[in-house]
């Protein structure tokens, strides 16, 4: 199927407006990138019931729906760098709205003042927190790129026995290193990331050159089977061979996983403004919260 007319609007006005340039460089201007980052809801209903808290160094947005058991845990992707940005308040939004679960939406502390080994120290201790508020077969984990990658991290971390009822896994990056020969030839197509980029962003968060660590390229640590997985794959994102590669170790573990991949889609492709193709996308995930 062809793409939609929208696609090439949004595609056409995210190469204008120079991400890819951001990362085409070494080391990452990663105070660019924080332009666009938004720290608080503006949407009416989100202000409406909206609490902030902290646990360790992240911030927790979360919004209550007195009625509901239900929780989503919304990790936001940025290089580990970077944001929430506005698609990512948008999306809560429209899962506050659409949907019977509260939310908490993780702030965490970005690179380079922060390295992801105490970042991810922090996701743990929040998802523990919330085990002690919630059914752990009523969560379900959220996240895109970063975000994505910091949910697999959690996984290897815990115990079957204190799995989430399901995790949301939007374009994560799985290999820091980037060192699949096949991602090159996926470059030149990838409207918003570059290799070069990616890989610095990521040494800044790591605080070393060895991108094969567990810590920063979950992939060479999964060894069990995962919770119910979902994961949105765009074949125009470089970092969609590794998310490949992730599915087929999902498969050999026994994991209940379901691959959404749409074929000339860029990175965190769901999120995106305007495009049929994301609407269509977070209608799905709106019906796997349901």
């Amino acid at each position: 199927m062809k793409p939609s007319f929208s696609y090439y609007i949004v595609t056409n006005f995210i190469k204008l407006k120079g991400i890819k340039n951001i990362f085409n460089q070494e080391p990452i201007d990663y105070k660019s990138l924080r332009k666009d980052d938004v720290y608080n809801p503006k949407n009416k209903l989100l202000v409406k019931n909206h609490n902030l808290i902290q646990i360790k160094k992240s911030k927790i947005h979360q919004f209550t729906k007195s009625t509901s058991k239900q929780l989503v845990i919304y990790i936001h992707g940025g290089a580990f760098v970077s944001g929430p940005a506005k698609h990512h308040w948008d999306t809560i939004a429209k899962i506050f709205k659409d949907t019977d679960q509260n939310i908490w939406f993780i702030d965490y502390p970005k690179a380079p003042e922060t390295r992801i080994q105490e970042v991810s120290d922090n996701i743990k201790t929040i998802y523990k927190t919330a085990l002690e508020q919630f059914d752990k077969d009523q969560i379900s984990i959220i996240g895109d790129s970063a975000g994505g990658t910091l949910i697999i991290k959690l996984i290897q971390q815990i115990e079957k026995e204190s799995y989430p009822k399901q995790i949301i896994l939007i374009s994560p990056v799985l290999d820091a290193s980037l060192s699949n020969e096949k991602i090159k030839s996926i470059e030149p197509n990838d409207i918003m990331l570059a290799i070069k980029g990616v890989k610095s962003a990521k040494k800044i968060s790591l605080g070393s050159d060895d991108l094969t660590s567990h810590e920063i390229s979950p992939i060479n640590g999964v060894k069990k089977q995962f919770p119910k997985t979902t994961l949105f794959i765009g074949t125009f994102d470089i970092t969609s061979i590794d998310q490949m590669l992730f599915a087929e170790l999902l498969k050999n573990n026994n994991t209940a996983l379901q691959v959404i991949k749409k074929n000339k889609m860029p990175h965190i492709w769901p999120l995106l403004p305007i495009m049929k193709e994301s609407k269509l996308a977070l209608n799905q995930i709106l019906d796997l919260l349901k």
